[in-house]
């Protein structure tokens, strides 16, 4: 293994470890009795501190089996570590809340400081338990968004059709088959006419690709589907997450365009997108130009002025789950600005940034919505 996966997962490692060591710090001292609550129970201290000792490694110690083994058991660890993760990061966040919640009543009101303390802290880690429960059930409901699309010089015959775009279906370990079945019959209740794609339709792990991506069969649109690589399905091997999407009839796009009933489609790989001049490149000998109608599959909502310069009329992305946990919509608003989610204009191009339908790591939505997204062609 190269250096960097390595300082790269020990980072995480050191990171969760110490998140887990707060967490621990801030129960027992948020504990009943701590400060002499009328209610003393004596908190078990070292059960606590091993177990979350062993909690910290959980999810680091699923991903890597993961990425290499696949049974039942290594899914169900994965699983039960991914939710752990999320209630883990929303205990963490009532963690945070704790102190300065409660260094604020003793300023404000010393006399109920004692009272207070295992108040403060019960309360907090009780909406957080309320927080990752919300998270479970809301990433399960897959929301439908309809939007009307004008690209400019797009064909009569194109005026009143329909596309689906569905993107980040991180399909794996989490996300398996029957998410892929529900997924693609809501979208096959629209009748499209196309299908868009733009990466990571897997989660990366090791699977029975061909299994998970089977349902895809079912979906037959007039004008076909079509698919270009996220950074999911870049991890290791790329061909064997392609070769088995490519075998369900999607029509895998890398630097390549295709003119569909006068509708040009084009399709750049994730790690194409991460290179500027490639992206200039690549686009200068594909783009069709402003005068003709075009979309192109960008997984990440990147490269946009390029794009621009380019002519494309409209680019369809996903990547950054809208933030999918709170407060991770934040930091996705700092790096990808109002293109982190739904559409907008960067001069004469339309980006449409979809939160996807999966979730990455926790299975949980907090602040965000999965969707798959209807096109209408005007």
């Amino acid at each position: 293994m190269k250096a960097w996966p390595v300082l790269g997962i020990s980072l995480i490692q050191v990171i969760l470890f110490l998140a887990h060591w707060f967490l621990f710090h801030t129960w027992i001292s948020f504990w009943p009795g701590s400060l002499g609550f009328p209610l003393s129970i004596d908190p078990p201290e070292s059960g606590l501190r091993i177990t979350l000792f062993l909690l910290s490694f959980l999810f680091v110690a699923a991903s890597l089996l993961s990425f290499r083994w696949n049974n039942l058991a290594i899914e169900l660890f994965y699983k039960f570590a991914s939710v752990w993760l999320g209630f883990a990061h929303f205990f963490f966040l009532a963690a945070c809340l704790s102190w300065p919640v409660w260094y604020a009543v003793r300023i404000i009101a010393p006399s109920h400081a004692a009272a207070a303390h295992p108040l403060i802290g019960m309360g907090l880690f009780a909406l957080a338990l309320a927080a990752g429960i919300h998270g479970l059930i809301n990433a399960r409901i897959v929301r439908v968004r309809r939007i009307a699309v004008r690209l400019p010089h797009l064909p009569e015959a194109w005026r009143g059709r329909r596309a689906v775009l569905m993107s980040d279906l991180h399909l794996g370990n989490i996300n398996g088959a029957r998410f892929a079945h529900r997924v693609v019959a809501l979208a096959a209740s629209f009748n499209p006419h196309i299908v868009f794609l733009p990466g990571d339709i897997f989660d990366g792990t090791h699977a029975d690709l061909d299994r998970l991506v089977a349902p895809f069969k079912e979906l037959t649109p007039t004008f076909g589907m079509y698919f270009s690589t996220g950074n999911h399905e870049e991890f290791h091997d790329t061909a064997q997450y392609v070769a088995a999407i490519a075998r369900t009839g999607i029509q895998v796009l890398s630097s390549q365009r295709v003119t569909v009933d006068g509708l040009h489609v084009l399709g750049i790989p994730y790690h194409e997108a991460t290179y500027p001049l490639r992206v200039r490149a690549t686009l200068e000998s594909l783009s069709p130009g402003p005068e003709q109608p075009s979309i192109l599959l960008n997984h990440a909502p990147v490269r946009l002025p390029i794009v621009e310069q380019a002519g494309i009329g409209l680019q369809l992305s996903g990547h950054t789950h809208g933030g999918q946990i709170f407060p991770f919509n934040w930091l996705t608003r700092r790096i990808f600005g109002r293109f982190t989610r739904g559409l907008h204009c960067f001069g004469a191009l339309q980006v449409y940034t979809s939160t996807g339908c999966g979730t990455w790591g926790p299975p949980m939505r907090v602040g965000t919505q999965p969707e798959i997204v209807v096109l209408a062609f005007e």
